[in-house]
């Protein structure tokens, strides 16, 4: 068969010179200005929600940890590496200063732009300046350059354009090198975010808009890899999300009618709030999705018909329906034909359009450009376009942006467009706990958020916390027992529970609620620390402190060293008979938190009975220096010199002890004293302190003794 010869399309190159990103260099800092001032509210914002489950955790902030962050399913809260190796660098650079990282969310975000820029002008789209102003400064992606976990937004949009950027220079050149590039760009996008998967269609479209025709040698079979790639990549993650993250149960137990009346409606949905972008919320009302509702058909029927109607403009001008069609597909991921974590609050979210949004967009841009080029110059009819568009934008992404500097300004703003949103009370419950003054506003808040939602495990752990707070171990105890049963994988209710049960004496149920919680999760090192109190509480000081040793291997680099648990690896230690290790431990308490006298005083009781008698002293004579008015300081001091052989200067300390009286002194301390003073001659002052000792403990054995001998020798 003769060969159809081809239309042969106009070249890119000859439509724009190489030196184009050049010409352009201006656009980038211009950006980067624009946005970063645009977001400057946000520059110092807190944690929100869930970054600690995505910003570096400690255990993962080492070679090690960037080793499991690549190679390790379930060391990170998606299986994103890149994302996550970039926050494990900026871990490194600014630690727990969260300026930086919003800095790098608004570089990124303004690059992005940049490159859209540089792409539409290969294309030769009228309108690249106004719509990579326009996509910078969009309101509705002030929750993806706001949002320290969105990173993966950010850092993917930039490999996803420039992949798209290199890929078309590809397709003008048919250069294997060039080819390689943006295929390796595109597998960074991907382990960044798969939602990228849908490059590869994105530029069948770009194609089809040019061309008006695809071929299978030419168009689709490079782009073949890509494809490949895009769908092991989006599998994994869905896979991720479901045994992971938890993208699974009866809020995602949708039929595949269902699963349509969502993406229909979120299809409107996204493209109203790029059109008209007021009332955004951070996590918009979750809708029900009914299919004998005649109304909710409305919504993909609408879809549909626009398709159609562009379907049939498309021999006057494609470029309306690839737009449209680069929206829905880059969409798609997320328009509900398979389970992601966040549909559990919502099926929309602001973030989920932040590539899709290029389309409709860029279409507009081009809109208005052609447009207003009729009344004048192009540059000049753009250039007012950018001010009269952009800068209402800006102040709409500016006043959003506020929203975001911490979890309470955050879903206390949600709540007015949202008033049942369950997630925001919890929330805002889960902040009003961490103030000393807040609990009963944090059960206020917790007991709404399971008015909306009763069963919710997370919010009725978060409600028993607040109980137990408040010494209300009983109600506490109820709904710790409440969120196991709907989640009985819950390991951090488990180990709630079993602090309501210590607090209310019921210490074997409450060590059984401790190992249930480390059989769900090993590293779980607050239930492993309490297991070991609860074991010195029950005299097995063995048990104890071979819990307490294994809490702090297994716990993060900042844990181990938690003056709580050191104390009381040190106390079962001391109980269990390991003086030299109990002193270590206790050691380390010191250095962790040098005024502690308590610390102190153990470290000194360690060391005496380890029979490092100067040691001893000296830690003791450090407790005393600290706190003077600690009468068990000086006791203690006054023991360690007594065993010391310096019985005078014991004697000193003993009668400050004793002056001090801040606290009542033990019968033994008496004894103690009557001892050094019998030593030293003085038997009436010694007899006293025997005398009161007998009556401070009957059963005194030892002291009846010395006061027997004491009376016998005064004769």
């Amino acid at each position: 068969m003769a060969k159809v010869p081809r239309k042969k399309a106009p070249s890119p190159a000859a439509q724009l010179s190489p030196d184009s990103a050049w010409r352009l260099g201006w656009l980038l800092p211009l950006l980067i200005i624009a946005v970063g001032l645009a977001y400057q509210p946000a520059w110092h914002g807190q944690m929100l929600w869930d970054d600690d489950a995505h910003l570096t955790r400690p255990e993962l902030r080492s070679a090690v940890g960037l080793w499991r962050i690549w190679f390790e399913l379930g060391a990170t809260q998606q299986y994103y590496p890149v994302v996550h190796s970039l926050f494990w660098l900026q871990s490194k650079l600014w630690a727990d200063s969260y300026t930086g990282y919003h800095l790098v969310n608004i570089a990124l975000h303004a690059s992005s732009a940049y490159l859209l820029a540089l792409i539409l002008r290969r294309l030769q789209v009228r309108g690249a300046i106004l719509a990579s102003f326009i996509f910078a400064l969009h309101p509705v992606h002030a929750e993806t350059v706001a949002w320290m976990t969105e990173l993966k937004n950010t850092a993917s949009g930039v490999f996803y354009l420039a992949a798209a950027l290199i890929y078309l220079r590809f397709d003008e050149r048919r250069s294997a090198r060039t080819y390689i590039i943006a295929l390796l760009l595109f597998v960074l996008a991907l382990l960044s975010k798969s939602v990228t998967a849908s490059l590869p269609a994105a530029i069948l479209i770009i194609l089809w808009w040019q061309r008006g025709r695809l071929e299978w040698q030419r168009d689709v079979r490079p782009l073949v890899p890509f494809f490949a790639l895009g769908a092991i990549a989006g599998l994994t993650t869905a896979w991720v999300e479901r045994t992971y993250v938890g993208a699974r149960g009866s809020e995602f137990e949708l039929s595949a009618l269902e699963r349509c009346l969502v993406a229909g409606r979120a299809l409107v949905f996204y493209a109203g709030k790029l059109l008209w972008p007021v009332h955004l919320v951070f996590i918009y009302p979750r809708w029900q999705v009914d299919p004998s509702s005649a109304r909710q058909y409305v919504y993909p029927a609408v879809a549909i018909a626009a398709l159609l109607a562009l379907w049939a403009l498309r021999h006057r001008t494609r470029a309306p329906l690839a737009a449209v069609l680069f929206f829905g597909l880059t969409l798609a991921p997320v328009l509900g034909f398979v389970n992601v974590y966040p549909f559990r609050y919502s099926f929309v979210a602001d973030h989920f359009q932040y590539l899709a949004s290029i389309g409709i967009i860029t279409l507009a841009a081009a809109g208005i450009v052609t447009a207003a080029r009729r009344w004048g110059n192009a540059a000049l009819a753009e250039a007012l376009a950018i001010a009269v568009i952009g800068v209402p934008l800006w102040a709409a992404t500016h006043a959003q942006s506020r929203r975001y500097i911490d979890d309470q300004t955050l879903f206390a703003r949600t709540l007015e467009r949202n008033p049942e949103c369950w997630l925001a009370h919890n929330r805002l419950g889960v902040a009003a706990l961490s103030r000393p003054d807040g609990t009963s506003i944090a059960i206020e808040h917790l007991q709404t958020s399971l008015r909306i939602k009763p069963e919710e495990p997370l919010t009725h752990d978060v409600l028993g916390t607040a109980y137990a707070r408040i010494g209300r171990n009983e109600a506490a105890l109820a709904e710790h027992r409440r969120a196991v049963e709907l989640a009985p994988g819950f390991a951090e209710a488990y180990g709630d529970m079993g602090g309501d049960l210590q607090n209310l004496g019921r210490l074997n149920e409450a060590a059984e609620a401790y190992r249930t919680a480390l059989a769900i999760k090993p590293d779980l090192t607050y239930a492993r620390v309490n297991l070991g109190v609860v074991l010195e509480l029950q005299h097995r000081p063995t048990e104890a402190a071979a819990e307490l040793a294994r809490a702090q291997q297994t716990a993060s680099a900042g844990a181990r060293d938690d003056f709580d648990n050191v104390m009381h690896l040190g106390a079962a230690y001391l109980t269990g008979g390991r003086f030299d290790d109990a002193a270590a431990q206790f050691q380390r308490a010191v250095a962790a938190n040098p005024s502690s006298t308590a610390a102190r005083l153990s470290l000194g009781e360690a060391l005496a009975r380890a029979g490092r008698t100067d040691e001893a002293v000296r830690q003791l004579s450090e407790a005393v220096r600290r706190n003077p008015g600690d009468a068990a300081a000086h006791a203690d001091l006054a023991t360690a010199l007594h065993r010391a052989g310096r019985i005078q200067d014991a004697i000193t300390e003993y009668d400050k002890a004793f002056t001090i009286g801040s606290v009542p002194l033990a019968a033994e301390r008496h004894n103690d004293a009557g001892v050094a003073l019998a030593q030293l001659g003085r038997r009436d002052e010694a007899v006293r302190h025997f005398e009161e000792a007998v009556r401070l403990k009957p059963d005194f054995g030892a002291a009846r003794a010395n006061l027997a001998r004491a009376q016998a020798m005064r004769r």
